[in-house]
């Protein structure tokens, strides 16, 4: 690729590889590998705090990327001469540009899996004919701001290589930026995020076709005759791919089983054949990026071969070695060549033209095909999107001379404000109906008249440390004297990130938008999914894997959503903190502590938040084997009350042992424990039904050796600490979130985490020694707020 504009008139020496050492006076900047070493850490460095920064305007890694890109350029720290000198070199260009074509040669090998073949042959009129509108009227659109560039800032440049370079330019639609701005507003799987993706990966297939033919007609040659060869051996090359490629790959994938390590000698072959394939197209003539694409579009995508070989690329890939190609083009972009009201000028019109063109093209054939006002709009800004596959075709164009600086600095500008004004115009003009509330089921809490009811419990986990205990807790949950027994979904849930992998795992696991139990797939795609499937055929209990994918700042809404659809009683999820091997407890990640936040508030049936402090040891206990002390503590209140009824249904298993404790304030103490304020008729209501099913509680149990029923009058806080603390071994505390009477108002002072209530949180601090772990519990109450802002379709519920 061609070297930064600031190069000397006189060829600067080749760098030598590596250096001797500071200490024997050599700098590592005049080297060529510790040179590129902090160039890439500098780079990773800023973008991807960049993309922290962005994060909470939920739009995607590669607006940092080239914003870091322009930022470390000419355009800002480039303005320091004695900078770009020493970090940026001109003598260095060469193998930074080599290592970022690198990066993007694997890059588009990782957007051509992302590509099924099939589903673009399946594509309907609707999604084809935006597609087209989507190129023509942008390409028509782009030829005729090219005329108008050419007679003011690009005299004198290739008038047919410039006028298609303009045209692909403002008529591509970036389609892994678009696939994961869909994740992110969970569009992926809906009818217009369907439409979206079809319409854009025709729209890149017929943009890369056009950008062939517009690298071939801006050789240096002047002969007519080699772009046409050059387009033809292109041809040839691609139908020899078709004919060859997919029968090789087939082969391989047949040979990689579920759920075990593809070979390494399969994935060496294919990105060896991926950078042949490269190497060809280069010969040609056009770019070798395009060998790479071609090779992965025909990948067969079914099968585990496919995820294989995008988790054995993608980090690298993505992490390191593309960010290097923003900085290549950004070392190129110098906004400060925008000079005057005329460059300004043609800055708007180019931006105007762009969003134009795509926008109202793709409005007026959706509104033609029937589709309403807001789908056609929101279709029109999606297609809008530009980003990485924009800065390629202008940097090809630079490269060759087609564009100058100034239209280069325009170009990328306007890549950059199309590709940011996507997600905020989406989520204005499209929001969807919100998800309907379903007809109103019965059972949304464990306490219930009629105990003989099948329970439903949607179990969450993050990860493979929580199964263990989950999987315990669910063995003592199910209530074996209970005829119509238990049914739990286990959800996984996983945080969407950028990966091309994650795209792929959002279509295994939603449909409609929202996250769905596929027994065909999911079970043997998940790996940790295969343990509550063992489980499940070594116990009675009917369980339903399902996995969750979407970013921690909305996971709350799909968790609600499919316990509504699902008709939980409870969700239960982990805590955000974990055991460490002395026993205190360790943040895992924070964001998951907001989510349980918000699924307290917003969950259409009972709650519980599990302090996993190794529930039945490391591994799941055969139900002959279990043997657990299960401790109740009961101040009063319908929390207290839903975890007593949770541990009553416990206690019907013939291993588990339940001892419930009531803490009463000695009654010439009553008032004076907690100087809080308390509505004297609420409390008395309230006095009056936990009386109530207390009584009932010791009619039940009064034969049932294994349950234990004590009342403990207390006379301050002190005290009742020291009840807590004189329990003998203990597996499991059984809790309500937010207990009433002046004994837990007066607890309510030490409250840590309000998520856990007063007493959880004095069961997990540090100055309380306990092994056992804790299950918080939240009754629901009937006034939760279910108007959740959801960008998400209903899907009618899975019946068992």
């Amino acid at each position: 690729m061609a070297s930064n504009a600031s190069v000397g008139h006189t060829c600067p020496p080749p760098m030598k590889a590596t250096s001797n050492g500071a200490f024997q006076g050599d700098s590592p900047l005049h080297f060529a590998l510790p040179l590129v070493i902090l160039q890439i850490c500098i780079v990773v460095i800023v973008t991807r705090g960049l993309a922290y920064l962005l994060k909470p305007l939920r739009q995607p890694r590669v607006i940092a990327e080239i914003v870091g890109g322009i930022l470390l350029g000419p355009s800002a720290l480039g303005r320091n001469k004695s900078y770009l000198q020493a970090i940026f070199p001109p003598k260095s260009i060469t193998v930074l540009d080599t290592l970022a074509n690198l990066g993007l040669l694997f890059f588009l090998f990782l957007a051509g899996l992302e590509i099924d073949p099939k589903s673009i042959r399946q594509t309907g009129k609707q999604a084809l004919a935006i597609a087209v509108a989507g190129i023509t009227l942008p390409f028509a659109l782009g030829i005729g701001s090219s005329f108008v560039l050419r007679e003011t800032i690009a005299k004198g440049v290739d008038a047919t290589a410039f006028l298609v370079f303009m045209g692909v330019a403002l008529s591509i639609t970036a389609f892994p930026v678009l696939a994961r701005i869909l994740a992110e507003l969970k569009l992926l799987t809906t009818d217009i995020g369907r439409m979206a993706m079809s319409a854009a990966a025709v729209n890149d297939v017929a943009a890369w076709i056009l950008l062939a033919l517009a690298v071939a007609l801006s050789g240096n040659n002047q002969s007519p005759l080699v772009p046409l060869w050059v387009f033809l051996s292109g041809c040839a090359f691609v139908i020899c791919a078709i004919l060859i490629v997919p029968p090789i790959f087939k082969w391989m994938s047949q040979r990689c089983q579920e759920g075990e390590p593809v070979d390494e000698i399969y994935v060496c072959a294919t990105l060896t054949v991926v950078l042949a394939a490269g190497f060809i197209t280069d010969t040609i003539g056009i770019h070798a990026m395009f060998g790479a694409f071609v090779v992965g579009v025909l990948v067969p995508k079914e099968g585990p071969y496919a995820g294989a070989l995008v988790e054995k690329v993608e980090d690298l890939v993505s992490g390191l070695f593309l960010p290097l190609y923003f900085v290549s083009s950004g070392l190129k972009t110098n906004v400060a060549t925008i000079q005057g009201l005329q460059s300004w000028g043609l800055l708007v019109l180019v931006i105007f033209t762009a969003c134009f063109g795509k926008i109202f093209g793709t409005i007026m054939v959706s509104l033609s095909c029937k589709l309403p006002v807001r789908e056609a709009l929101a279709l029109g800004f999606l297609m809008n999107s530009k980003g990485l596959v924009e800065l390629i075709v202008l940097n090809i164009g630079k490269d060759r001379k087609v564009l100058n600086d100034q239209t280069f600095a325009i170009m990328v500008l306007m890549a950059l404000f199309t590709t940011f004004i996507t997600t905020p115009l989406v989520v204005a003009v499209y929001k969807p109906t919100k998800r309907g509330r379903m007809a109103d089921y019965k059972h949304k809490t464990i306490e219930r008249k009629n105990t003989n009811t099948q329970l439903r419990i949607l179990a969450c986990f993050h990860s493979a440390r929580n199964i263990p205990s989950i999987i315990n807790l669910l063995e003592a949950s199910r209530g074996t004297n209970k005829r119509e027994g238990l049914c739990v979904y286990a959800m996984h849930l996983k945080e969407l990130s950028e990966r091309s992998s994650a795209i792929l795992m959002v279509h295994r696991a939603r449909r409609n938008g929202l996250p769905f139990w596929n027994k065909g797939q999911q079970s043997n795609s998940d790996n940790v999914v295969v343990a509550f499937e063992a489980y499940q055929q070594l116990s009675r209990v009917s369980i339903r894997p399902m996995t969750e994918i979407s970013s921690t700042s909305d996971m709350h809404e799909d968790i609600c959503a499919t316990a509504e659809s699902k008709r939980a009683a409870i969700v239960i999820l982990p805590f955000h903190k974990h055991q460490r091997l002395d026993g205190t407890l360790e943040t895992t990640r924070n964001d998951f502590r907001f989510v349980n936040q918000r699924v307290l508030q917003y969950a259409p049936c009972s709650v519980g938040i599990l302090v996993d402090r190794g529930l039945g040891g490391a591994t799941h206990i055969a139900a002959s084997n279990v043997s657990y002390f299960i401790t109740v503590l009961f101040f009063g209140g319908r929390d207290d009350r839903e975890a007593l009824a949770y541990g009553a249904r416990m206690a019907e298993h013939p291993g588990i042992s339940l001892m419930v404790i009531r803490f009463l304030v000695e009654p010439e103490l009553a008032g004076e424990i907690s100087s809080i304020n308390i509505d004297g008729n609420a409390r008395t209501k309230v006095g009056s039904v936990d009386e109530e099913f207390l009584t009932e509680f010791k009619q039940k149990i009064a034969k049932d050796d294994s349950v234990t029923y004590e009342e403990k009058a207390v006379r301050n806080e002190a005290q009742t600490i020291s009840v807590v603390r004189e329990i003998g071994q203990c597996h499991l505390f059984l809790v309500g979130r937010t207990p009433d009477g002046e004994v837990a108002l007066a607890l309510n002072r030490r409250s840590e985490c309000p998520e856990l209530g007063p007493v959880g949180s004095l069961l997990i601090s540090p100055d309380f020694s306990t092994s056992a772990s804790v299950l918080v519990v939240q009754q629901y109450n009937g006034q939760v707020s279910l108007d959740l802002p959801s960008e998400m379709e209903e899907e009618s519920p899975e019946r068992d």
